[in-house]
């Protein structure tokens, strides 16, 4: 999977600490927030949530019911009515 990058806005202090860290751990602030977003169970329950809507076919039905407003279905597998 390709990586995507991103940026975040931290407080200066909050910065020195995750540098400090990285930095007696050998790693990188990026390895250490990385792992923080993983084991965060909300992320797993989100896309939890997107995969059964995605099979639900409540997808087929909103674009059937707005056409004008179907959903980007390009990235998911799913199919646009």
């Amino acid at each position: 999977m390709a990586e995507k990058k991103i940026t975040i806005r931290v407080s200066e202090e909050t910065l020195e600490r995750l540098q400090l860290r990285a930095e007696v751990e050998d790693t990188t602030v990026t390895a250490i927030l990385t792992e923080a977003a993983e084991r965060d169970p909300r992320l797993e329950l989100a896309a939890a949530h997107f995969r059964a809507l995605m099979t639900s076919g409540l997808v087929e039905e909103f674009a059937k019911a707005f056409p004008d407003e179907e959903p980007d279905t390009a990235h998911t597998g799913a199919k646009a009515a």
